[in-house]
């Protein structure tokens, strides 16, 4: 293993790892300080296991759905999933090595391209969409324990509201869950890493163990695998495939879109850049692609043995009435919603915040603040319309956040060649303080990137009507944004000064 020493940097085997005091920076704290040598636990195991966990969970088991009803059969729409998370995973690991060659979390990794106050405006952005999964996940594990546990109290279905539309009983099994959130982040980060390598196999066995028990009772998978696709001729939608697939494509982009930004919140405890690029390219697509499969073959047995279609699992379950089945089933519920929603929701938004205000919010505060704002937005409201909220608002948003990715992208690999000054990441007077704190190249990209998707967006949410074209356009948004950011940046920060980077940091 080689170790060297550059400017206040020891370097062991490509991991940089920061020698040089900067604790008195007001841009610095434990939690957003680069990461040593001692805390890389994360192996390929981890980072597989970390995938795998937040791939299985009840949003996947359910994503298909959404492309069958638009009239794709079982294998294409588990192939677009496949498809897409192929690609997402292109720029999930680009940012990743960032995380992992440097220790440093996405906020702080946003530092060199928007600067360092600048990079609050991605970190915020990538917050907030962050906060809003985080409340809805939250009450679909509440409310997974509320059915489950109504079996046994049939009242609970009936119970008045107490406050803001809910019941006391779906009220207290929504705080219950809320709860054992806060109690993992007041544990730390480590603890996810357990919990994640935990879930992981069990819910890949439990997930195979319900495909064996529907292809048995239905004495196969049903007739949605063996349904047709609508786009073949004849169908009612003949000819009209490729008007669905790239719309359905940027959406299962977009299902990830924000964690190929945070990425290096996780991959900064990788021991290898082998480990984390091998550990999400086993995890990441093989695991959405089986779950969502999943899915489809035992919602089309459902049809057979209930006599219609069961997409909810949560519904699925309490149809069983054996208590040993229900016990398992609850806590594998509250298990994959619980591993999921700290790793994609709570890890980000506790970083982003304590970069907002380093000597005053740590990521245990700051995964507080995202708890108490998962309360706040009353997430029941937010679910009771999903497709007007959940599924246009936010993976919306997801795929607009593309240009941020771009701009990361751009900078890291062309503008900077992965070649960082680690210590000048967190001063004042480093490398990466622009006038003002902010880039202006960073930002003009930024808001150029968005630009051309806003007309549909507004349109697809029903406050602005668009033209044909730019309805066309949203279709790709998260293409569009991150090709003109990255494309913006790269012309910009190329024609002004070379940005100063790490001299002699190749490696």
């Amino acid at each position: 293993m080689s170790l060297m020493s550059i400017h206040g940097v020891r370097v062991t085997g490509g991991i940089h790892e920061l020698t040089e005091d900067v604790s008195g920076s007001p841009y610095w704290n434990r939690d957003i300080a680069p990461s040593l040598l001692k805390d890389r636990r994360w192996g390929l195991k981890d980072i597989a296991a970390l995938w795998i966990s937040m791939s299985a969970c009840i949003p996947t088991y359910m994503l298909a759905s959404s492309l069958i009803a638009e009239g794709m059969n079982w294998y294409q729409a588990v192939l677009t999933i496949f498809l897409g998370n192929a690609i997402v995973l292109v720029p999930m690991l680009l940012n990743a090595h960032a995380g992992t060659k440097y220790g440093i979390p996405f906020p702080v990794y946003c530092r060199p391209s928007f600067g360092v106050l600048g990079a609050n405006i991605p970190a915020l952005l990538r917050a907030l969409v962050a906060c809003g999964w985080f409340g809805i996940q939250t009450w679909i594990g509440g409310w997974a324990i509320f059915k489950i546990l109504a079996i046994y109290y049939p009242a609970w279905e009936t119970a008045a509201p107490l406050v803001a539309g809910i019941s006391a009983p779906q009220l207290a099994c929504f705080l219950f869950f809320w709860s054992i959130n806060m109690f993992v982040i007041y544990k730390g980060i480590e603890s996810i890493r357990i919990l994640l390598d935990i879930k992981a196999p069990l819910l890949i066995i439990l997930g195979l163990a319900l495909l064996a028990w529907a292809h048995r009772q239905a004495g196969g998978f049903g007739p949605m695998l063996s349904q047709p696709s609508q786009f073949v001729a004849g169908g009612p939608k003949a000819g009209q495939f490729w008007l669905v697939f790239f719309p359905s494509l940027t959406g299962m982009i977009g299902f990830w879109a924000t964690l190929s930004l945070n990425i290096p919140d996780f991959t900064r405890f990788a021991r290898s850049q082998r480990d984390q690029l091998l550990g999400q390219t086993i995890g990441l697509p093989a695991t959405m692609a089986l779950y969502s499969f999943i899915g489809v073959a035992v919602t089309s047995a459902t049809i057979v043995i209930y006599g219609a279609p069961v997409w909810d699992p949560v519904v699925l379950i309490t149809k069983f009435k054996n208590p040993l089945v229900l016990a398992v089933s609850l806590f594998a519920l509250c298990l994959a919603t619980l591993a999921t929603n700290l790793a994609a929701n709570v890890v980000s938004p506790a970083n982003d915040f304590a970069n907002l205000w380093p000597k005053h919010i740590n990521f245990r505060r700051g995964g507080f603040i995202t708890g108490v704002i998962g309360i706040l937005i009353q997430p029941w409201k937010l679910v009771a319309d999903p497709s007007g909220y959940i599924f246009t608002w936010l993976v919306g948003y997801s795929a607009l956040l593309g240009s941020v990715g771009g701009v990361l992208i751009a900078d890291y690999c062309f503008i900077r060649r992965a070649n960082l000054d680690l210590p000048g990441l967190y001063r004042r007077e480093g490398p990466y303080w622009y006038t003002g704190g902010f880039n202006r190249a960073a930002v003009i990209a930024l808001v150029l990137g968005i630009l051309p998707c806003v007309p549909g967006f507004l349109d697809v949410v029903k406050l602005a009507a668009a033209p044909a074209f730019f309805k066309s356009l949203y279709h790709y948004a998260w293409f569009v944004s991150f090709g003109v950011s990255a494309g913006v940046y790269y012309a910009l920060m190329r024609g002004a000064r070379q940005p100063r980077s790490a001299a002699g940091a190749a490696g």
